[in-house]
C-alpha cells in the first residue's frame, strides 16, 4: 500500500458532523420570507390532510359494507396523505403537519421555540379549516356521523385510549427522527431512503391498530379541528387525551432517539468509545 494513503475505517464518517442546535429564540427567522413560506406550507398541508381524511371517513360511513372503504381504506387515506404532503413540503417547512412532530423536533433542538409555536398555531388553524370545508359540503352527513371526531370507543377506558395515543405517537415521531437523521443519510448513502415513505407507513400502521380504540389521534391539530367543528360535550370531555398522549409520546421518542440511539447523553459526559474497557 502506498505510503501516506489513509484507509477509511468502517465507522469513520468524516463527511458528517452534527449541526449545531437551533437557538431557543431565533428572532432573526421573523425577518425571512422562507419562514413565512414554511408557515403557509404547514397551513395548506394541514388543511388538505384533514379535508381529505374527513371526506374519507364520511364517505365510508355513508356506504354499505360492500362498497365502503372500511378501516383499511381510511388507514391508507391518512397514511397516503401524509406520504404525499411530507414529500411536497419537506424541503419548505420540514413537513411536520402535526404539533406532536413539531414538539419532538423542538425538544431535540432542531427548530426554535418561535418556529415551533407558530407551526402549531397554523397546523391547528389549517385542520379546523379543512374539517370546516368538509362539513360545508355535506353538513347533515357530517353531523350524523361525527365528522371523524376522536372519541373513546365503547368498551375501552380513557386510560387505554391515552396509552394508545402515547405509543402510536411514539411510533410516528421515532420514524420521523430515524427517516430524517442526517447521520444515517451520511452513513447509509448507498441505500436510498425516501423519508416520506416510512413516515406514511407509520401513520398507516398506527391507524390500523388504534382506529377501533379512539379513532386515532396522534396529531393534536387533527383532533382539535374535528372537535371545534363537531363541538359536542363528549368530544371536549375526552379531548385532553389527544393532546397529552401525543405530546408524551413525542417527548419519549425524541429522548429515545437523541440520547439512546444517538448517544447524546454519552457525548455530553464524554464518549464511552474513548475508554477501551467499554
Amino acid at each position: 500500500m502506498a505510503k501516506g494513503i489513509e484507509i477509511a475505517q468502517p465507522n469513520d464518517y468524516r463527511d458528517y458532523c452534527d449541526p449545531p442546535p437551533e437557538p431557543l429564540f431565533n428572532v432573526e427567522e421573523l425577518t425571512k420570507w422562507s419562514f413565512y413560506r414554511a408557515l403557509i406550507a404547514e397551513f395548506v398541508a394541514s388543511f388538505l390532510f384533514l379535508y381529505i381524511g374527513t371526506r374519507a371517513i364520511i364517505g365510508d360511513k355513508t356506504s354499505d359494507a360492500c362498497n365502503g372503504i372500511g378501516l383499511l381504506g381510511i388507514s391508507w387515506t391518512f397514511g397516503g396523505m401524509i406520504f404525499v404532503l411530507v414529500y411536497c413540503t419537506a424541503g419548505i417547512s420540514g413537513g411536520h403537519i402535526n404539533p406532536a412532530v413539531t414538539f419532538g423536533m423542538f425538544l431535540a433542538r432542531k427548530i426554535s421555540l418561535i418556529r415551533a409555536v407558530l407551526y402549531m398555531v397554523v397546523q391547528c388553524f389549517g385542520c379546523i379549516c379543512g374539517v370546516g370545508l368538509a362539513k360545508g359540503f355535506q353538513k347533515s352527513l357530517f353531523d350524523e356521523f361525527g365528522g371523524g371526531a376522536n372519541l373513546v370507543a365503547p368498551g375501552y377506558s380513557k386510560g387505554v385510549a391515552l396509552g394508545a395515543e402515547i405509543i402510536g405517537t411514539f411510533v410516528l415521531v421515532y420514524t420521523v427522527f430515524s427517516a430524517t437523521d442526517p447521520k444515517r443519510n451520511a452513513r447509509d448513502s448507498h441505500i436510498p431512503v425516501l423519508a416520506p415513505l416510512p413516515i406514511g407507513f407509520a401513520v398507516f400502521a398506527v391507524h390500523l391498530a388504534t382506529i377501533p380504540i379512539d379513532g386515532t389521534g396522534i396529531n393534536p391539530a387533527r383532533s382539535l379541528g374535528a372537535a371545534v367543528i363537531y363541538n359536542t360535550e363528549k368530544v371536549w370531555n375526552e379531548h385532553w387525551i389527544f393532546w397529552v398522549g401525543p405530546f408524551v409520546g413525542a417527548a419519549t421518542a425524541a429522548f429515545y432517539h437523541q440520547f439512546i440511539l444517538r448517544a447524546g447523553a454519552a457525548k455530553a459526559l464524554g464518549s464511552f468509545r474513548s475508554n477501551p474497557n467499554n
